[in-house]
């Protein structure tokens, strides 16, 4: 993987530096609603197959203690003066001990919103935070019911391509906002970045969430 500055968008801070080891749209957009700007975006390409008999919680955590282990590997190949915090997430998207895929063609996301149909299923997304002082990790389960989905939601929403590349194989931010009946837990985990979990590990370990506050206003 390069991990030059210019490769991954470095910006360093004179006091402190974040790095989002993601390429996802949306935790970036979750991170800038708290206020928080990541100084350098470092995608962490790895494979999520997951392990034979592997519960989605497990699956989750090792998914973004990998993403985490990968970025800081990328990281030492430069020069990190400013004292700089890591921070990478994952989310699986289960009904019972069944993951479901990221999906990438219509039929895998069909056959998602058929299973996700009329029932409960769970969102678990895991975050890890790499600081100067240590590491520190938290896994957020959410559960999300659907309706029962007609053949004119299904069809629909295929059509739409919002699903492409999402866990679960919709986007509750989206049009299957209004597939939601009941969610218990926390919304923006769902989305795909636990924005209290986060913050509070951030916090935590040293990181000035509060710093670009003052810009907004």
């Amino acid at each position: 993987m390069d991990a030059t500055p210019e490769a991954i968008g470095a910006t360093q801070g004179p006091t402190a530096r974040l790095v989002l080891a993601s390429a996802s749209p949306r935790r970036l957009a979750l991170l800038q609603q708290i206020g928080i700007e990541p100084d350098a975006l470092l995608p962490a390409e790895i494979d999520e197959t997951p392990r034979k008999a592997e519960p989605p919680r497990e699956l989750a955590r090792r998914l973004a203690r990998t993403k985490l282990a990968t970025a800081e590997a990328a990281l030492h190949l430069e020069d990190t003066k400013t004292p700089t915090w890591l921070l990478s997430a994952d989310t699986v998207v289960a009904v019972g001990r069944r993951v479901l895929p990221k999906a990438e063609v219509p039929d895998e996301a069909a056959d998602c919103l058929r299973l996700l149909s009329g029932r409960q299923h769970r969102v678990f997304t895991a975050i890890c935070v790499l600081s100067p002082r240590g590491r520190r990790e938290r896994i957020v389960e959410s559960r999300v019911r659907f309706k029962r989905l007609s053949g004119r939601d299904i069809q629909g929403y295929v059509a739409s391509g919002e699903w492409r590349g999402k866990a679960g194989g919709y986007a509750i931010q989206g049009l299957a906002g209004a597939f939601v009946v009941k969610l218990v837990g926390s919304y923006s985990a769902v989305v795909g970045l636990p924005l209290y979990e986060t913050m509070s590990l951030l916090e935590g370990e040293g990181y000035p969430v509060r710093a670009g506050w003052g810009s907004l206003a």
